[in-house]
């Protein structure tokens, strides 16, 4: 196995635990995700509303290409926790992890994910304020956060000047994407600018973001996703990119000579 040539810059298309596992310990730097929320299995109403609201297509209501999302329970967890397991096993030890997910209230009992995230050494909770959103339910008020769980090893340091950020960050959520729970580009690059990270893995990568926020800051990048349409989805992303980036050095370069 090359690890450069297999996994370095490359959308993986496959099981996120599985490809985890076949990869060395103490290969990337930074992991920076939002797994899938198990949303199919939520008890409220807004899953079942067949309105799409600003979201093109309903396709949160439509859920995850090849995935359900409606896993029982007690297997979700065990399944986070796993694949929690295989991140912290595969950072460095300056390394860390960024796990987005969301609270909820199921069955009239709190889920804020204690049952996934205990016995990780979780060392503070960022509170992502989403401008916008969708309410389908008239008994709830509209939810407008999620939550990041910094789960860190002891020698992870911020770059220089990142600890001046606050603990409540604010970003629209994206709705130009085809990706039913894509991330906003500008959270991912307050992450990484946060890290001197170098090799950033995004185990369930969606659309690309992480990668293309990456590619942006210079950086390295390992995506996976088992969705065949997604990794299409963040291939062509990331070569649009790459003609973009290309096309401003042109630009810059052609500013010198005039």
């Amino acid at each position: 196995m090359n690890f450069e040539n297999d996994y370095l810059n490359k959308i993986i298309c496959g099981d996120s635990l599985e490809v985890m596992k076949s990869m060395p310990d103490e290969s990337v730097d930074l992991v920076v995700t939002s797994p899938p929320y198990n949303l199919k299995n939520s008890t409220g109403n807004g899953m079942k509303d067949g309105r799409g609201g600003k979201w093109s297509n309903a396709s949160l209501i439509n859920g995850y290409s090849h995935y359900d999302d409606n896993m029982p329970h007690e297997e979700y967890s065990k399944w986070q926790r796993d694949c929690l397991t295989e991140m912290l096993r595969l950072i460095k030890d300056d390394g860390a992890i960024f796990y987005n997910h969301k609270w909820r209230v199921q069955a009239g009992l709190l889920q804020d994910r204690q049952d996934i995230v205990h016995g990780f050494p979780v060392r503070q909770i960022i509170i992502w304020r989403r401008k916008g959103g969708i309410n389908f339910n008239k008994g709830y008020f509209l939810p407008t956060y999620e939550v990041i769980y910094l789960i860190a090893k002891p020698k992870f340091k911020l770059a220089p000047k990142a600890n001046a950020h606050g603990d409540v960050w604010e970003f629209t959520q994206e709705m130009k994407n085809g990706h039913p729970a894509p991330f906003p580009v500008q959270l991912i690059d307050r992450i990484i600018c946060s890290t001197d990270a170098q090799i950033i893995l995004d185990p369930f990568m969606g659309s690309g973001t992480t990668a293309i926020t990456a590619m942006g800051n210079k950086r390295d990048f390992i995506g996976i996703d088992i969705s065949p349409d997604y990794c299409e989805m963040a291939e062509k992303r990331i070569e649009k990119n790459k003609i973009h980036s290309e096309l401003n050095k042109f630009k810059a370069q052609t500013k010198l000579f005039v």
